[in-house]
């Protein structure tokens, strides 16, 4: 189990990077709960995630640098199957991935949907979701790497830097 303290960068799966605020101690029912409050930095949401639960909720911390390299090799690789299935099935197929929280998934989604959206155009839902894709990972990989890195390794179109 991963412990966070205040000040500690976070990944909430499906919300992304946040900052933990605080660590607090609340009764709830007659039984006292420590929290991690979190400041989700895209949106600032704060999100109250019991410390119980933290590793079941997918709550992480920021990926290392050599996983940040593992993310820049996927979203480089270009030989990607595309089947055929409907938008609305692809849809959830990736809906499911971001769900994970794994940064691995989200840059298969990125990934997956940046070269379909060379072949032909994206649905409404998908060109949110690559939107949405593409804002949890370079929040992350900033933090991983840096901004000038990422450019460097030709991600910068993918990643809309």
């Amino acid at each position: 189990m991963v412990e966070f303290k205040a000040g500690d960068n976070a990944v909430y799966p499906g919300y992304g990077v946040g900052k933990v605020t605080a660590v607090e101690t609340k009764e709830i029912m007659g039984t006292k709960q420590t929290f991690y409050v979190i400041r989700i930095e895209e949106t600032g949401m704060k999100l109250m995630v019991p410390k119980t639960n933290a590793s079941s909720a997918g709550l992480r911390p920021i990926i290392s640098k050599s996983e940040a390299g593992k993310v820049i090799e996927i979203l480089r690789k270009k030989e990607v199957k595309m089947d055929n299935q409907t938008w609305n099935r692809r849809y959830r197929e990736y809906m499911e991935k971001i769900k994970t929280g794994s940064i691995f998934e989200i840059a298969e989604v990125l990934r997956d949907l940046f070269v379909l959206k060379v072949e032909k155009d994206l649905s409404y839902g998908e060109r949110e979701m690559l939107s949405k894709a593409r804002k949890l990972l370079l929040k992350e990989l900033t933090l991983a790497t840096s901004r000038d890195e990422l450019e460097k390794m030709q991600v910068g179109g993918i990643l809309g830097l």
